[in-house]
Formats: structure tokens, C-alpha cells, sequence
């Protein structure tokens, strides 16, 4: 079977469905964790209600009368943050019980191995293998995977800054020369490009100035060490 996506139409992940035991708790929960709330429509006996987390293109709906009709909460959902630090103190900050950070013995989601869970980052701070988890008032349990670069193949073609109006364009440029010139001043001799590009990858997927900044810098203190040998 071909793994040739060219000619294949586009598929993206746009809803899982929840199930909760009461509506509003629920509805509550996940506008506390600052989650875009997009609908809560009753039709007869059905209701429902959308929240998306912050700059994800897939959401989450509950409600009532939604398939399928079961009362089983679901396990591990997958939300990729770029510092799990931060993800970690927000969801604190907002009352949220998440657990201390850890990683798997076995590599990413191998529950395969005896005790797969181990305290603290991964010992190699690589991107995918550094996880916190938290659960809704239902139970259904959301792990945060800290992705700060993706593998080679993972990302799709994006037609995103294609779309990107020259001046906007101009701007963020601007703006990334300014906060490039403060890292510049502080660190060693290296190539600009490798800052800008995951400065400008972190703009352009929604993350604030500071957070691109954060990821760009820690995108320079992995290959540094490569690139002065």
C-alpha cells in the first residue's frame, strides 16, 4: 500500500467526542482551562458543546444523545505543548491537580515494560519523550507531550505563511531581527537562519513572542553542541 499522501485527500482529526456525567461540570471544567468554547446547542433532547484547546485544529464535544451511547471515560488524549513547564504551572494556576512531570521507561506510550512510568524529564531532553498528565471530573485523562521539534516527515505541507500577506510578512521578520539581536548580544558565534526558523515556525503556529523566543532558544542550545564540532 502507497504512503504517497499527493494525491490523497485531505483528512484532519477535527472532533473527539467525550462522555460526562454532567454537562455543566464539564462544560465548567474546560472553560476554566481557557479552552475556546464554541457551541452549546440544545435541539429536543439532544445538547451539545464544543470547546477547542488553544491553537489546535481538532476540539472536543459532550453533551447528551451524542454516539456512542456509553458511559466509559477516555484514556490518555495526546495535547503536544512546546515547555510543559509552562503548560504544567497554567493548568496549576487554574486549579488543575496534573501530575509531576515524567517520561517512559520504554520509550513514549510503552506501558509494555515493567513500572513504564518514571519520575522526572527525559534524562536526554528530547522532544516527544517528556509527558504531565491530567483528568476532567468524568475521568477521561489528557496527557501533555512536550514537542519542541518534529521528526523529519511529521509535519505536513502547510500553505500557511503561502498565505501570509507581504506586509504581515514584513512585520513578523521585524520583529524576529529584534528578538534575535537580544540572543545574538548574549550567545556565541552561530548562524541567524537557526534562530529565525523556529522563531518564525512558533509565530506562525500561534505562540506568543515569549514562546517562540523560549523555543527558538532551546531549538540553539541542542544544536550548538553539534555544530562546534
Amino acid at each position: 500500500m502507497s504512503s504517497n499522501h499527493v494525491n490523497s485527500p485531505n483528512m484532519k482529526l477535527e472532533v473527539v467526542m467525550l462522555n460526562v456525567s454532567d454537562i455543566d461540570r464539564a462544560k465548567a471544567f474546560y472553560e476554566n482551562l481557557g479552552w475556546r468554547f464554541d457551541i452549546d446547542v440544545v435541539e429536543g433532547d439532544f445538547r451539545g458543546v464544543h470547546f477547542t484547546p488553544p491553537n489546535s485544529d481538532a476540539s472536543i464535544l459532550f453533551g447528551k444523545g451524542l454516539p456512542p451511547n456509553n458511559s466509559g471515560s477516555v484514556q490518555n488524549l495526546v495535547l503536544a505543548v512546546d515547555d510543559l513547564d509552562a503548560a504544567r504551572k497554567d493548568l496549576s494556576d487554574r486549579g488543575v491537580n496534573v501530575s509531576e512531570i515524567f517520561h517512559y521507561a520504554g520509550g513514549p506510550f510503552n506501558n509494555a515494560v515493567e513500572s513504564p512510568h518514571v519520575s522526572g524529564r527525559d534524562p536526554e531532553g528530547r522532544s516527544y519523550f517528556s509527558f504531565a498528565s491530567f483528568e476532567d471530573p468524568d475521568g477521561n485523562v489528557w496527557l501533555l507531550q512536550e514537542i519542541t521539534t518534529r521528526l523529519p516527515g511529521r509535519l505536513w505541507d502547510s500553505t500557511q505563511a503561502g498565505d501570509m500577506d507581504i506586509a504581515t510578512l514584513a512585520n513578523l521578520l521585524h520583529e524576529t531581527a529584534e528578538r534575535h539581536d537580544y540572543y545574538e548580544k548574549t550567545h556565541g558565534e552561530h548562524h541567524w537562519w537557526d534562530w529565525y526558523a523556529p522563531y518564525l515556525s512558533a509565530r506562525q503556529n500561534g505562540s506568543k513572542p515569549e514562546e517562540a523566543a523560549a523555543a527558538a532558544d532551546r531549538y540553539m542550545e541542542k544544536i550548538l553542541p553539534a555544530l562546534s564540532k
